[in-house]
C-alpha cells in the first residue's frame, strides 16, 4: 500500500497564513484530526484527537529528523486513512532526537488492521527517511503541492 492510497490532496495542509498556522503539538494534533476526518462518514473530529493525543501520552510519535508519524486506532473507521501537515516553523513535538518537528503525517485505522496499519507506519518512515525528499516536501507552498510530490516521489520508487 502507498502513502497516497490512504490520503487525497484535502488531507494534506501545510501550516502557513494561508492554510492556518500551527505553534504547538496540541496545535498540529487538532489539525491531523481534523484533516483525517475529511471526507469520512461518521468518524468525529474530536474523537480522532483523542486518540492522537492519548497515544502521544504513551510516547512521543517523534521519530527524529524533524518527522513526527502520530497514529492509533478506533470503531467506526473502515479503513485506514492518513493526513500530512508540514510546519515550514518547526514545533516541539518531544521528539526521541530532541530536535523540533516540520513534517508530520497521521494515521488512523481501524482496531482489525493492526497488520495494514504497522506495514503503513513503515511504508511512510521509508518515505521520509530521504533527507532530499524531506526537504522538498518542506518547499511546498500548499498541500495540493505537497500531495503530488508525495505521489511523484512514490511512482518514482516504485518503478
Amino acid at each position: 500500500m502507498q502513502v497516497c492510497d490512504i490520503l487525497t490532496a484535502h488531507q494534506v495542509s501545510v501550516a502557513s497564513e494561508q492554510e492556518g498556522v500551527v505553534r504547538s503539538k496540541a496545535d498540529a494534533l487538532r489539525r491531523l484530526a481534523a484533516l483525517l476526518a475529511t471526507g469520512q462518514q461518521g468518524v468525529k473530529t474530536e474523537e480522532i484527537e483523542r486518540v492522537l493525543t492519548e497515544r502521544e501520552r504513551l510516547q512521543s510519535t517523534g521519530v527524529g529528523s524533524g518527522v513526527a508519524i502520530p497514529h492509533g486506532a478506533m470503531e467506526g473507521v473502515e479503513r485506514l486513512i492518513g493526513a500530512v501537515l508540514l510546519c515550514p516553523k518547526p514545533i516541539d513535538f518531544d521528539a526521541i532526537d530532541g530536535a523540533p518537528v516540520s513534517i508530520l503525517v497521521a494515521v488512523i485505522g481501524p482496531k482489525r488492521a493492526t497488520g495494514e496499519h504497522l506495514k503503513t507506519l513503515a511504508r511512510i518512515s521509508r518515505l521520509l527517511r530521504d533527507e532530499t525528499f524531506r526537504k522538498r516536501l518542506l518547499g511546498a507552498s500548499t498541500g495540493r503541492a505537497a500531495f503530488e510530490l508525495i505521489a511523484a516521489e512514490e511512482g518514482r520508487s516504485a518503478s
